[in-house]
């Protein structure tokens, strides 16, 4: 009898351990993403410098916990992607220094499917909880975009233009993603603030012969809500 009841008081202990970590959120999150693309060494001297393309960024998650402090956190999210490049020019016209240039923005319209690890470094009970996520993600871009615009002394109204994927672009794209965050107790659920920084690995423009490594990189700001669900 005393070993029945110490091995029911022993399963009584796991199961109420197992549950007290095995609760599911639901979460949403958004803010913006700033993205870019790696540029090849033999394309320094020909081009001009790449810069920041802002955009929006958001997702709906799971976090699953595997773990006290350890949890899967898969997403289905939308982030849009690209790269600004801008060319300046002086002219002097009698004597005087005309800045002239152009601006020229890529942006692509992408689904991304990351599938995350999530650490927890400090316990539930804490009202402040940094975290680290990491892991990887796949991208399908949906649909791209050209803006051209007059950018110096003079400023013209953008020109706008779809970009065909496929062929020559990529449509598919995998890459790492790492960040921290940090989550407040709110109630049942959590509010978190969150950073990442996105690592393409594939190559995003497909020509013969010359294999160009152009990759996606980007970093991301977003705030999100989680509460937990299937009580």
């Amino acid at each position: 009898m005393k070993r029945i009841s110490l091995a029911l008081a022993v399963a009584s202990g796991l199961f109420a351990t197992t549950t007290s970590f095995a609760q599911v959120q639901l979460g949403f999150r958004g803010g913006a993403h700033w993205g870019t693309v790696s540029k090849p060494s033999m394309l320094d001297n020909y081009t001009p410098s790449f810069q920041l393309s802002p955009g929006p960024q958001g997702a709906l998650f799971l976090d699953i916990p595997l773990g006290e402090r350890v949890s899967f956190r898969p997403e289905v999210g939308y982030s849009q992607k690209g790269l600004v490049i801008r060319q300046s020019f002086n002219f002097d016209v009698l004597g005087v220094n005309v800045p002239l240039g152009v601006r020229i923005a890529i942006q692509t319209k992408n689904i991304d499917v990351p599938l995350l690890l999530k650490i927890n470094l400090a316990s539930s009970d804490s009202p402040v909880q940094p975290y680290i996520i990491a892991g990887p993600a796949v991208s399908y871009a949906a649909g791209s975009r050209v803006s051209a615009s007059g950018d110096g002394l003079f400023r013209t109204q953008p020109l706008n233009f779809n970009l065909p994927l496929g062929g020559v672009l990529n449509k598919w794209d995998v890459s790492g993603v790492g960040g921290l965050g940090l989550a407040f107790n709110a109630g049942a659920g959590q509010f978190m603030l969150e950073g990442r920084y996105v690592h393409g690995l594939t190559r995003q423009i497909e020509v013969p012969v010359v294999q160009l490594p152009v990759r996606n990189r980007g970093v991301s700001v977003s705030l999100g809500y989680s509460f937990p669900i299937g009580q």
